[in-house]
């Protein structure tokens, strides 16, 4: 696995899968969190003029990663926001986040896809003997 951090886009039958890496569980949130903005729009057409406080908890990281990924999917369908800057901890099974983006401008964002929620499938966040993480599944768009 590649040492810097960053975020990929796989090929999935219907849907698209997403992974963010990075030297910590939070950076490679993070760097997925870019990726899944990246399936709608180009990141650098998103500023970052309003922030809101997103918290999420689970004790399993795997399922943490899911529920932080749809707390940014419900946020953006129910602000019609896009988010592109991301500063989140992790500690002991809890996520909290501030998550800045902008309102929806179909001119400006040309959004090419509207994604429904994140799943299950090819879930998972782990750590390499390395450690560096690894955190990624399949958005349903």
């Amino acid at each position: 696995m590649n040492k810097k951090s960053g975020w990929k886009h796989f090929h999935h039958i219907a849907d698209i899968g997403i992974k963010g890496f990075g030297s910590s569980v939070e950076t490679a949130f993070t760097q997925a969190a870019l990726a899944m903005t990246a399936v709608i729009t180009e990141l650098e057409r998103v500023d970052n003029n309003i922030c809101i406080d997103i918290v999420c908890e689970s004790e399993d990281l795997e399922y943490l990663f899911i529920d932080w990924l749809n707390a940014l999917i419900y946020e953006m369908a129910t602000r019609h926001m896009l988010f592109s800057q991301f500063d989140l901890q992790i500690h002991n099974g809890h996520l909290n986040a501030k998550v800045c983006g902008e309102q929806v401008d179909r001119e400006k964002h040309q959004p090419a896809v509207e994604i429904k929620g994140a799943t299950l499938t090819e879930l998972s966040v782990q750590k390499d003997k390395e450690d560096h993480w690894l955190a990624q599944c399949v958005i349903d768009v």
